[in-house]
């Protein structure tokens, strides 16, 4: 009788049988019975999955025909990918990140509330509206980015005359896992006096702000015509794309706690070189069009694209016809303080 013969003989056993049953009923469980502990390191990686601005218009403007006041005060459409590494309501667009697309319709409002989770507003589409963070108003037009750090008070307003279509990204996955996860309805209070944004227009030169203890920056909107200027002015780097990150302007940390943001500009003809992350991240075509090599999978993309960078894929990028430019956001910075980032080329 083989190893294998003997081991299947034992676990088979009627006094096996029983200790097993003992351990069921004290709630404990046999370290060497599971699928997942000592596992051999295989390519278990997460796969990536696109959501595609053409086929994403026609479920908005269903979204839009929706009356109920419970829909209107939140409307999005949560992006959940198939190969989420969880399932129910759990799973979301890529391990630790949560994506959506929120849409707002001219005239309409969502009230103040609040929660631990971090979330960003980058806007795919249209202009007018307003988010309201802590006290500052932050326009929104298409390509700027407006964040509501954890614990900050936010609201949205819509003042323009079409509606707007912005991509939302949470880090609500890991709040749910660690049990962090908190929110609490408005009306907004204890409001904090912070200054307004034209503080922080100088470059490396910045307000005095005391014993700022926040891990979140204090400018909450930045523009698409800051970030366009400043990736078009930025090194090629490794890879070879331009890149610039989103930084508190305060210490050039990430924006926040557990969100961190990228824009990538390539030129025409450009493919990036292979790379890859630890890290976990969702991709928003701002500009261009192309296609990307993620893992085994190739996606062709156009602006207002969205999908998903699952950690530990080999990437690359190309832009054709022209330039292409690239919105990221990551749970980067949080495996980097944890000493859990690891990152390489392919050259």
């Amino acid at each position: 009788m083989d190893a294998q013969a003997n081991t299947d003989a034992a676990l088979n056993s009627e006094a096996y049988i029983k200790a097993r049953q003992a351990w069921t009923r004290a709630n404990v469980s046999p370290l060497w019975e599971s699928n997942v502990a000592h596992k051999a390191d295989d390519d278990g990686t997460e796969k990536p999955y696109i959501w595609r601005w053409s086929e994403m218009t026609p479920l908005v403007n269903d979204a839009l025909a929706l009356q109920s006041t419970k829909v209107a005060e939140r409307r999005v459409l949560s992006l959940v990918s198939p190969h989420s590494p969880v399932v129910g309501e759990m799973a979301g667009t890529t391990l630790n990140l949560n994506a959506g697309l929120q849409i707002l319709k001219p005239g309409e409002t969502a009230r103040p509330h609040r929660h631990t989770m971090n979330a960003l507003r980058f806007v795919l589409s249209g202009e007018g509206a307003v988010t309201i963070v802590d006290g500052k108003e932050c326009p929104m037009a298409e390509g700027d980015l407006v964040t509501t750090p954890g614990w900050c008070w936010h609201e949205h307003a819509h003042r323009g005359k079409e509606p707007i279509i912005w991509l939302d990204v949470l880090d609500a996955s890991l709040h749910r896992y660690l049990g962090t996860d908190r929110f609490q309805p408005g009306p907004s209070n204890d409001i904090p006096s912070l200054p307004a944004d034209d503080a922080f227009t100088s470059a490396s030169l910045v307000p005095e702000m005391g014993a700022w203890n926040h891990n979140y920056s204090p400018v909450f909107r930045y523009s698409a015509a800051d970030a366009k200027k400043a990736v078009a002015a930025a090194p090629v780097s490794r890879d070879g794309s331009r890149r610039i990150r989103y930084s508190n302007p305060l210490n050039g940390a990430a924006l926040m706690f557990s969100l961190d943001c990228y824009m990538l500009e390539i030129d025409a003809g450009v493919e990036t070189i292979a790379f890859r992350t630890s890290a976990n991240s969702v991709a928003a075509i701002v500009e261009g069009y192309g296609r990307s090599h993620i893992g085994s999978s190739r996606f062709d993309w156009v602006a207002r694209d969205v999908f998903s960078l699952p950690r530990n894929n080999w990437v690359t990028h190309r832009a054709e016809g022209g330039k292409a430019r690239i919105f990221i956001a990551s749970d980067r910075d949080v495996l980097r303080r944890l000493d859990l980032l690891t990152e390489e080329y392919a050259a």
